[in-house]
């Protein structure tokens, strides 16, 4: 039997437009140091660069989040049955918390928790790195490596000085694709902050034991509805729909919705909220790809939506994960706030509404693929069923 390659990818997945750009394919190739394959444009999936000298190994086609292939595997390993029965995943425990440290809940988003935790895990040598996002101006991240708290400040939600950002506008963009950067420091023990798909990913990962996933020691998950792409006429449309200037932008976060934090002008400062339905046209394509909301294959995942401001949603979903959350609480790292059975009952309606709103949207967006396309590719008649 034919071993499927980045081809059939390319065929299956990148061609009816249902990648999702997380980067495992070019993060975990076989011969990524020949540069076979690569991310050439932000807004689109990755491209052949060195054709010539792909290994046709297969890595790539078995840990695309499109192609399902070790569903079953994740899934018994991670205690999920499926969306319609466990639309959020398995759960061993929520929270609702919030950074102890005063730099990280003034300078992160929601509560801090994630830098708070990844701190923690430096100080205690758990890890020995973390792999983030960091956030450049508005609208705008990248892929970075956090070795200590200096490096977590940096990286957080808050972003104070954006002048010297804006001549990258025209690449402004939420999505980072933070895998490439496994392969390019030596970690013994690293922890991974990333979206679904990208976590997604790593698990395929481990579970083929590709190299460097013995090195991965923990997976955090984001709680992630979509993804924005912003080029030149999407800024001016956007500042023009929604009168504000990219420059002004102070903070930014999701709840229910687009929160905007607009910087302080004397003692006033504007926020801005924005419903999802109005942002669609700002939205990754790649995102409507994408069914899973709450991170359901990390150790712990990490959300604004539940929580009041200032906290943050967390779900335990791992020993490791539980063992971490209730060690750092113990610690006084983070604090939880108290939860009676009725506010953990009304934090997991909100999260399930927005969970079905996510898999309704990736529904119809792959019944319309199969629609559209005369010869459906396998992976459309997967995620279809």
């Amino acid at each position: 039997m034919r071993i499927k390659n980045f081809k059939d990818l390319i065929k299956e997945v990148h061609e009816p437009g249902i990648c999702q750009q997380c980067g495992g394919c070019v993060s975990f190739c076989n011969s990524i140091e020949n540069n076979v394959i690569g991310m050439k444009d932000v807004n689109s999936p990755p491209k052949y660069i060195n054709e010539d000298k792909c290994l046709e190994c297969g890595i790539c086609y078995l840990v695309c989040p499109q192609t399902h292939i070790l569903d079953d595997d994740l899934n018994k390993t991670y205690n999920f049955i499926n969306f319609s029965s466990m639309p959020f995943g398995f759960i061993d425990n929520i929270y609702s918390c919030q950074s102890i440290d005063k730099e990280f809940l003034k300078f992160g988003t929601d509560g801090g928790v994630v830098n708070s935790l990844i701190n923690y895990l430096l100080e205690k040598k758990v890890i020995d790195g973390a792999i983030v996002a960091k956030t450049k101006a508005p609208f705008s991240r990248e892929a970075a490596i956090a070795r200590n708290k200096k490096d977590l400040i940096e990286t957080s939600g808050i972003k104070l000085d954006l002048l010297p950002q804006l001549d990258e506008l025209h690449k402004f963009h939420t999505y980072t694709s933070s895998l490439p950067k496994l392969k390019q420091y030596k970690f013994k023990r690293l922890a991974v902050v990333g979206t679904p798909c990208q976590i997604y990913t790593i698990r395929c990962m481990q579970s083929l034991g590709i190299i460097p996933s013995q090195n991965i020691e923990l997976c955090l998950g984001l709680f992630c509805y979509e993804n924005l792409f912003f080029d030149e006429l999407r800024i001016e449309k956007f500042e023009k729909e929604f009168n504000l200037k990219f420059e002004d932008i102070e903070r930014i976060n999701i709840k229910e919705d687009l929160i905007i934090t607009m910087k302080k002008n004397g003692n006033n400062q504007k926020i801005i909220h924005i419903p999802f339905e109005s942002i669609n046209d700002y939205m990754r394509q790649a995102c409507f790809a994408c069914s899973d909301f709450t991170n359901i294959y990390a150790d712990i995942s990490f959300g604004g939506l539940g929580s009041l401001d200032k906290f943050t949603t967390v779900i335990t979903r791992t020993k490791k994960g539980m063992n971490i959350i209730k060690n750092a609480i113990n610690a006084g790292v983070i604090k939880p706030d108290r939860l009676d059975l009725t506010r953990k009952e009304k934090m997991k309606e909100k999260i399930s509404k927005f969970c079905h709103m996510k898999i309704e949207r990736f529904e119809n967006f792959m019944k319309n693929k199969l629609i559209t396309c005369k010869s459906p590719p396998l992976a459309l008649k997967i995620n279809d069923e």
